[in-house]
């Protein structure tokens, strides 16, 4: 055993984060459970750590939003088209349990379905995911037994999902544990948890970006693909990494997250691909033939033309508009002053996909849920954001009644759920036009201000730039030549380490 006087002084931990410090709107709702957490509260000293606490948080709000749909689970969803829509309740699983063959015992992607949809249209891993929860449904009783049995099942594997969402948030930025509060509490994720599968490949790429930010891009690049495998959006997340790392001449570790990215999707898709093409392409098929639908702008315009566009011409100009923001996000990633944070230019990605798709379902939102809190965990502009996609969740559901209701046009009629689309659009655009306000001025980025540089970024973290476009590239001269760290931005040194 070394010495006293030969070892080292503990080196003192960074500071964790304290949202209620700075943050108005945290502050005003911790009065709801005490008041903002003090300089000497006593954290990590017992059971109750964040991650717990948040996880616990998660937990209850996906219970609540369990019972948000009792009105369906009781009745609705099979007696009455339309009280499944009047109470905002609606779920794609109970439907798809006899829809899809699971009832029948088929196997997704090899059985003909009977029926216009001839295959299962969702990707491998999430058929999968669903065949699992059909052999822990009890086979017994009355179709709607089974049904109810179904979704219960789902619902407790998409809890688990959930919650391993919160976790891979609070862990990812070490310093701001409480930021996963902001995914833990969202309203709009609790009221579309179950309403398809979408959490599973969500699970999977919060799961992605915690091992970037631990250095790990194998594992990143493996459940990214895992990813894919379930849902088609994540594998854009590889765009925006592949700019930060040639700014940031980090080509091996991308090079090593896009092979991990390539076995991972190809593990779960080739079997299938090799033994049930047919099948395995279908939701590939559908996606390009499928017309433009619900939660679009290119629905208003459809709804609001004599001539609507067809959906070859959607398809073109949809692709050409988000191959249009993707190079535009990565002019700002070059051109950027300070390299944009890895969250950041997640969450535009995406949005940018979601603003220009052709259709927008209500549980696309929890896509984007974890990469807002990581992009901008800023109470209010979370909840601005939240509050338009609540909003739509039910104007979506107050329409498809009005259409259901027959001449009693109980609901939203069409120009009010344009209203409904135009609000949960601009929702959207707003918090993307915060984030590229931070990444163009990083002195308000509220990351940047406690001190961090990237904190989801792994290999990107406090790195140096190889390559760069614009001003950024040309310092002014008295900066050009400061020797020392340039990732100290709104962080000051003070006795006690706080700012």
């Amino acid at each position: 055993m070394p010495s006293a006087e030969s070892t080292p002084a503990r080196v003192q931990e960074p500071d964790t984060v304290r949202p209620t410090r700075d943050d108005k709107v945290a502050a005003a709702g911790s009065e709801l459970i005490g008041g903002p957490l003090g300089r000497r509260a006593l954290l990590g000293t017992s059971w109750w750590t964040p991650v717990r606490v948040i996880a616990l948080v998660a937990i209850g709000m996906f219970a609540l939003g369990l019972v948000q749909k009792a009105p369906c689970y009781n009745g609705a969803w099979f007696f009455g088209a339309s009280s499944q829509y009047t109470h905002a309740c609606y779920s794609d699983i109970p439907h798809l349990y006899q829809g899809r063959g699971f009832a029948d015992g088929l196997v997704p992607y090899f059985d003909r379905l009977p029926g216009d949809m001839q295959y299962l249209e969702y990707p491998v891993l999430t058929g999968v995911f669903m065949e699992v929860a059909s052999w822990l449904t009890p086979g017994s009783g009355t179709i709607q037994d089974q049904e109810q049995w179904y979704w219960m099942v789902n619902a407790g594997m998409l809890m688990v999902c959930a919650a391993v969402i919160v976790v891979c948030v609070t862990r990812t930025h070490a310093r701001r544990p409480w930021d996963g509060l902001l995914v833990a509490l969202a309203p709009a994720a609790a009221l579309t948890a179950t309403i398809n599968w979408d959490l599973l490949a969500v699970a999977l790429t919060a799961a992605a970006m915690l091992m970037w930010s631990r250095g790990r891009a194998l594992a990143f690049g493996v459940l990214l693909g895992l990813a894919t495998a379930a849902k088609l959006y994540p594998f854009l997340l590889l765009g925006p990494l592949l700019v930060l790392c040639w700014r940031a001449g980090k080509w091996r570790e991308f090079g090593t997250a896009l092979a991990g990215a390539a076995v991972g999707w190809l593990v779960v898709n080739l079997p299938v691909m090799l033994f049930a093409f047919e099948g395995w392409s279908k939701f590939y098929t559908f996606s390009q033939e499928r017309g433009v639908d619900f939660g679009s702008f290119w629905l208003i315009w459809a709804q609001n033309s004599t001539n609507p566009p067809t959906t070859d011409s959607v398809n073109t100009m949809a692709t050409l508009l988000v191959l249009l923001c993707c190079g535009g996000i990565a002019a700002l990633t070059l051109a950027a002053p300070r390299r944009p944070r890895f969250a950041q230019l997640a969450f535009l990605i995406i949005a940018a996909f979601i603003l220009t798709n052709k259709v927008y379902s209500p549980q696309y939102v929890l896509w984007l849920v974890p990469l807002a809190a990581l992009a901008r965990p800023k109470w209010r502009d979370f909840l601005i954001w939240q509050a338009c996609e609540v909003a739509y969740f039910l104007g979506i559901w107050m329409y498809l009644a009005y259409t259901t209701s027959g001449n009693a046009h109980k609901g939203l009629p069409t120009d009010g759920y344009h209203w409904a689309i135009a609000v949960h659009l601009l929702g959207t655009l707003y918090l993307c036009a915060v984030i590229v306000r931070d990444i163009l001025m990083p002195e308000r980025d509220v990351v940047r201000l406690a001190g961090d540089d990237d904190p989801s970024g792994g290999v990107l973290d406090g790195a140096e730039d190889v390559f760069v476009l614009g001003p950024a590239a040309h310092p002014p001269r008295h900066v050009a030549h400061f020797e020392g760290s340039r990732v100290e931005w709104g962080k000051q040194d003070t006795a006690d380490g706080s700012l």
